[in-house]
């Protein structure tokens, strides 16, 4: 069987490869721009989902892909093209990386385009599955600062996964896609904390920052005003307990539980 894996370099799709290039059963096929950049060990395609005509190639002769957008206004366009180029090669499975909470009337525009773009999988006869994964634990990373867990999520209750947890869980589905057709999980950690809660967990100093900070500091730096505003949406939607909820999703797939923040702290050296 053969995989095509999108967003190759990405952080999700860097540690699926990993995950899947362990089992010698399925031969991996990483989609990236630029080759200087391909990850090692596997099948490379050049291609751009922003540009359908790159794509022949790369689609032709896979059985399943492994579809991630990255976050932007774009990311319908890219997976619009994805979906194309795969019902034009056969494709057989379609394995969709979403976000957590995407519906139509979803708090942020990110939730609503992911919404848009499960639907039109969900009708292109491809057999499809959908992923949508809470809150990254790795977002903790840029939020430790000495002894001080820095948050802007308020007193909001969500519950954070690892990514690591969410690339063996696509890989699990990836390994026998037939057994996932039709269905949307949403995985998320195994217990619903705030930030405060996650700094006395992890033996660190909590401090509160105000969203509208977080926003500013980011259209600072220099990133995108799209980003740094959805940014925003998001942290104003969990710091009202939009993310607060555990599903049992992930255990069910891949029988254990996904790892929680202390473990995932003491991985990276965060606890204090």
């Amino acid at each position: 069987m053969t995989i095509l894996v999108t967003g190759a370099n990405g952080t999700v799709s860097s540690a699926l490869i990993a995950a899947l290039t362990a089992d010698t059963s399925v031969d991996v096929r990483a989609l990236v721009r630029d080759p200087a950049k391909a990850p090692a060990g596997v099948e490379v395609a050049v291609g751009d989902l922003e540009q359908p005509h790159t794509l022949a190639e790369a689609f032709a002769g896979v059985d399943t892909v492994w579809l991630l957008t990255a976050m932007g206004p774009t990311a319908p366009h890219a997976s619009s093209n994805a979906v194309w180029a795969a019902r034009q090669a056969g494709v057989k499975h379609i394995v969709r990386l979403s976000a957590i909470g995407a519906a139509p009337d979803a708090p942020t525009r990110n939730g609503r385009l992911h919404a848009l773009s499960d639907t039109e999988l969900q009708a292109s006869g491809i057999d499809w599955t959908v992923i949508r994964p809470a809150f990254f634990q790795q977002n903790l990373l840029g939020s430790v600062n000495g002894g001080t867990l820095y948050g802007a999520t308020g007193e909001g209750r969500l519950s954070p996964i690892d990514v690591r947890d969410i690339a063996a869980f696509g890989a699990r589905v990836l390994g026998e896609p037939s057994g996932h057709a039709g269905r949307i999980y949403t995985i998320t950690g195994p217990e619903s904390l705030s930030m405060g809660d996650a700094a006395a967990r992890l033996g660190l100093d909590y401090q509160a920052v105000p969203g509208a900070d977080v926003v500013a500091g980011m259209r600072a730096a220099g990133l995108p005003v799209w980003t740094a505003e959805v940014t925003g949406e998001y942290l104003t939607a969990y710091a009202s307990n939009w993310g607060d909820l555990v599903t049992q999703d992930f255990a069910q797939v891949t029988g254990r539980p996904a790892g929680d923040v202390v473990a995932f702290a003491r991985d990276y050296g965060l606890a204090g």
